[in-house]
């Protein structure tokens, strides 16, 4: 018998659900899938100027050892003042990916005593931070402003409030306007993670935050370089007093290497030029509204960015309308029972500013066929 027989048990099971994940390769088929919004991951001037900026900065490629050890340099330093400056922040600490930032975050803020509280559908890498924290805990309804105040009502010790901005499942926006009026009559700490607002939503970009003009209404904002800026990384924005708090008590932060410079180049060079994509959204916009008319045979979930979400529930009936997309050569894939819950499966469709109008219409044709 294998030492790994047991975990066949738990593969089966994930198996007879029609929930079994598998690693596939894109191919050449038209991206309704990435998150790659404004193109910039696969764009040519980007990787011109990732060569410059690497040439003139930086002589190394590769990282030596932590930020707190040896993996600290200017350029990093320089970076997060950037960043803060951009988003109207007092100062910012980059992470390794978004994931990094949100359990790093999360699982060190609230400590014994105090209460955290978050969306209903907030994403799995602030739920882990939750888990990993010594806070109590609470969701409530998914942009349901008078369950939130509910669970305030209840909140003890410091209480820490966490939402999206745009939600990655369902394509949606946070009510931000009326959470953060209710944080403040609460004193509840926001913290909003802006990964699919990053580059698409708000001025040049800058997210919903800036959009809403809620800076200084927010504890903490998370960034995430891993969708519109292209590549990889995150930067927790907030105060001075919270990037030194997460220097000291960070885990994601203090026990990992530091980004690479090429990383950095990536991220430089991904917030030179989306600020300037104004016709790269405006095309976005249009797809979606093409998109949303066109489509008459199956539920939409409410949504006007480039994430939509089209019902189609069932572990096995989403594969099947999923595949018959990807025969006909448009990369669309199905999200199962358990990453979201059972009667919400659904196809996650996601714009970009390459796609063009006919590729829209036939993704619109297959869907009604």
């Amino acid at each position: 018998m294998e030492k790994d027989a047991f975990l066949l048990k738990w593969l089966e099971e994930r198996r007879s659900a029609n929930a079994y994940r598998e690693l596939r390769l894109p191919g050449r088929k038209v991206d309704f899938c990435s998150n790659d919004y404004l193109g910039l991951a696969r764009s040519e001037a980007v990787r011109a100027y990732i060569h410059t900026l690497m040439e003139e900065r930086h002589p190394a490629y590769g990282s030596t050892g932590s930020r707190l050890l040896s993996g600290n340099y200017e350029w990093a330093e320089s970076m997060e003042q950037d960043l803060a400056a951009f988003h109207k922040a007092r100062a910012g600490l980059l992470y390794n990916s978004g994931y990094d930032a949100n359990l790093g975050l999360f699982s060190s803020v609230g400590r014994r005593g105090d209460t955290i509280i978050y969306d209903q559908l907030i994403h799995a890498s602030i739920r882990d931070g939750v888990r990993l924290s010594a806070a109590q805990a609470f969701s409530f309804k998914h942009n349901d402003v008078a369950d939130l105040e509910k669970r305030l009502q209840k909140a003890v010790g410091n209480v820490f409030v966490a939402v999206e901005s745009v939600y990655s499942m369902d394509g949606d926006l946070a009510p931000l306007e009326e959470i953060a009026e209710l944080c403040g009559h609460y004193k509840a700490n926001l913290v909003v993670d802006e990964a699919h607002a990053t580059g698409v939503v708000g001025p040049a970009g800058a997210g919903l935050v800036q959009e809403l003009n809620l800076e200084d209404k927010c504890f903490a904002r998370v960034h995430t370089f891993g969708k519109a800026v292209g590549c990889h990384g995150a930067v927790v924005l907030g105060s001075e007093t919270l990037r030194q708090y997460l220097i000291n008590f960070s885990r994601s932060f203090i026990y990992t290497t530091a980004l690479a410079p090429a990383s950095l180049a990536a991220i430089e060079a991904g917030y030179a030029h989306f600020p300037y994509m104004d016709e790269e959204r405006k095309q976005l916009r249009e797809l979606v509204h093409l998109f949303r008319t066109g489509v008459t045979k199956q539920e939409l979930l409410p949504g006007e960015l480039p994430i939509q979400a089209v019902l189609t529930p069932g572990n096995e009936n989403a594969r099947h309308i999923a595949a018959a997309l990807q025969q006909d050569g448009l990369d669309v894939r199905p999200i199962l029972h358990p990453t979201v819950p059972e009667g919400g499966e659904r196809l996650r469709i996601v714009f970009h500013s390459y796609n063009t109008a006919d590729e829209v219409s036939r993704l619109i044709k297959v869907l009604a066929s």
